[in-house]
């Protein structure tokens, strides 16, 4: 799975992370998903860490870079290398069917266009079959 976005150049030359209203829209689909994260039975023993906010802000820069925007996710955390870095979680088909419910729960809140969201929504189904890693 690439790591770079694909073409980001949207209407009259805007990234796509231009298009669907920057930080602050990655932002709110994150916490969303995050708020199902949190009292999830599947993903909640997934991460490690007791408060959720250090992971929130890891993947929502993971996702303002990869849409476009500045580079922090890199700049702090060097390459995402996706699959390595969640190698030591088992990461199962059903996993990611709940991961993706909450995602999408989380973009039905940002409203975004029906293109934007259907891109964006392309691009996360397609990430969580890739994290499978563990099968039942």
């Amino acid at each position: 799975m690439t790591t770079t976005p694909p073409e980001t150049d949207g209407p009259e030359g805007q990234t796509f992370y231009d298009a669907i209203g920057g930080y602050p829209t990655i932002a709110k689909i994150v916490a969303r998903f995050y708020e199902g994260v949190a009292t999830d039975e599947v993903l909640r023993p997934i991460y490690p860490e007791e408060d959720l906010g250090p992971a929130q802000e890891r993947f929502t820069l993971f996702l303002v870079q990869y849409w476009g925007g500045p580079t922090t996710y890199s700049d702090t955390r060097g390459h995402p290398r996706l699959r390595m870095r969640h190698a030591p979680f088992a990461v199962t088909p059903k996993a990611a069917e709940h991961w993706l419910r909450h995602f999408r729960d989380g973009l039905d809140e940002a409203n975004l266009p029906a293109e934007l969201d259907a891109q964006f929504w392309d691009y996360v189904q397609h990430a969580a079959k890739f994290m499978v890693n563990t099968f039942e």
